[in-house]
């Protein structure tokens, strides 16, 4: 079950802040770029302290095949995480959270492999929260390692909340979690309020 509401464009980036701050994210639709807010009940997130990384993906983490970097291809990111044949990314989406990149909201983690990109994922900052929002991988294992490498990073720097929107099978074998939408505004109230920087 989710809340929605139809939109014609995001370009306010304070208003989409707003809009994180009390548990609405928005989404275009695939065929016809209509954005639309959704406030999924339950919510996903993971639980930082009870994250889980599986043993084979520590295999790989132990093998150093990616060196992990922070912002240094946003864009790219972005647009690869886009670049599917149904895709909720739209040019509007992109140039909005562009923008908020600029400002120091959205971050990039990425997964390199002999300098090239690899995989990632990018979401957005605020407060002691983190909204994830989408990953991609051009090798096996990329997106995964850039996942384990962002929750480390929230751990260091004292986050209270990682928001996956929803559980989807990939997530849940890191130790995803629904919990209610009631239960889940508490949570962002107290992260948000909290002090944290990502970079």
């Amino acid at each position: 079950m989710s809340s929605r509401s139809p939109q014609s464009r995001i370009l306010d980036t304070q208003f989409l802040l707003m809009a994180y701050t009390h548990g609405y994210f928005p989404m275009a639709d695939s065929a016809t770029g209509e954005i639309a807010w959704f406030s999924p009940d339950p919510r996903g997130i993971f639980d930082l302290e009870n994250f889980k990384v599986p043993r084979s993906l520590r295999q790989v983490i132990r093998k150093n095949i990616f060196e992990i970097r922070i912002n240094q291809r946003f864009e790219d990111v972005i647009r690869s995480c886009g670049s599917r044949k149904e895709t909720w990314i739209s040019e509007d989406i992109i140039r909005t959270y562009l923008k908020l990149h600029e400002q120091g909201f959205a971050h990039s983690v990425e997964a390199w492999n002999n300098g090239v990109l690899a995989g990632g994922l990018y979401g957005v900052a605020v407060g002691g929260a983190f909204f994830g929002e989408s990953m991609f991988s051009r090798e096996r294992n990329a997106s995964k390692v850039a996942l384990v490498s962002l929750v480390e990073r929230l751990r260091q720097r004292e986050f209270e909340l990682l928001d996956t929107q929803w559980v989807t099978s990939h997530l849940a074998m890191f130790g995803a979690k629904e919990i209610p939408r009631k239960e889940y505004l508490k949570l962002l109230k107290r992260a948000t309020e909290k002090q944290c920087t990502f970079v």
